[in-house]
């Protein structure tokens, strides 16, 4: 059984970003979005115009700084490898998403960071009490092929949240 990752937020956080389940590099370092391919750093940094710091301690300072936290659908789930599509079906037990929104009442949207965490996120999570805008965004994942031009397009939107 896997486990995800605490969450990382400020008081004032503004947008929630939900994955499904991080992958096993991520687990294994315990940072979100660690594995190198991944393009989660690189589409935040080249949103806000600034230099990736590289060091994770910096990139989460950044997040703060620009009122983003990170978190994912599951707190729990079997699945072998990193794949979204690897989860066992029926293992999957949701983060209490609604606690966490009623503990960040300055959340004013929240970013789905792929087709499968979209997907949790409706079965396991819809309805919310607050009104929230829900953005289904491409995948950052290395797995998902979308030109980074694309993907770095649709999560302008998201970003523009908190840098608006």
């Amino acid at each position: 059984m896997l486990q995800s990752l605490p969450y990382l937020a400020q008081a004032n956080a503004r947008l929630l970003v939900l994955g499904s389940m991080p992958g096993a590099v991520s687990l294994q370092h315990a940072q979100y979005y660690a594995h190198p391919r991944n393009q989660f750093w690189r589409l935040l940094f080249a949103t806000f115009g600034v230099a990736d710091p590289r060091t994770y301690a910096d990139r989460v300072a950044f997040l703060h700084r620009q009122c983003i936290a990170l978190w994912d659908v599951l707190a729990t789930c079997e699945r072998e490898g990193s794949l979204d599509a690897r989860i066992v079906a029926g293992s999957e037990r949701p983060n209490d998403i609604a606690s966490f929104l009623r503990a960040h009442a300055e959340i004013r949207a929240i970013a789905l960071n792929g087709g499968k965490a979209a997907a949790l996120f409706r079965r396991l999570v819809m309805p919310l009490e607050a009104p929230i805008e829900i953005l289904a965004m491409p995948s950052t994942s290395p797995a998902h092929t979308q030109p980074f031009a694309a993907k770095l397009q649709r999560w302008r939107q998201a970003f523009d949240i908190v840098s608006g």
